[in-house]
């Protein structure tokens, strides 16, 4: 069981309009358990980053730094399989999703 601690902090008005709506969609208990949630998240992608970075770090310490080509390759590849979710697809002509 993980222990609580009250904090009084200042959010942006539309950010507390949002949980305050999830609350009332019953998509979550409380503005409070729905913060809560959130912190979860962040702390979550923070540590990811972090992790990413330190791996990036050994990675070039091993290898070498990636030049510019090489980085232009990766986000080359990283475009060709991203999925199109609205819009249009990088270098598509048409208007619809490829």
């Amino acid at each position: 069981m993980s222990t609580k601690r009250r904090l009084s902090v200042s959010v942006d008005a539309e950010v507390a309009d949002a949980g305050q709506r999830a609350v009332d969609a019953g998509s979550a208990p409380t503005l409070s358990a729905w913060v809560n949630d959130a912190l979860h998240a962040r702390a979550a992608r923070d540590r990811r980053l972090l992790a990413l970075d330190e791996f990036l770090d050994d990675y070039e310490r091993e290898f070498g730094a990636f030049d510019d080509a090489e980085l232009a390759a990766i986000e080359r590849r990283a475009q060709a399989g991203a999925a199109v979710v609205r819009g249009r697809a990088p270098g598509s002509s048409s208007g619809t999703a490829a």
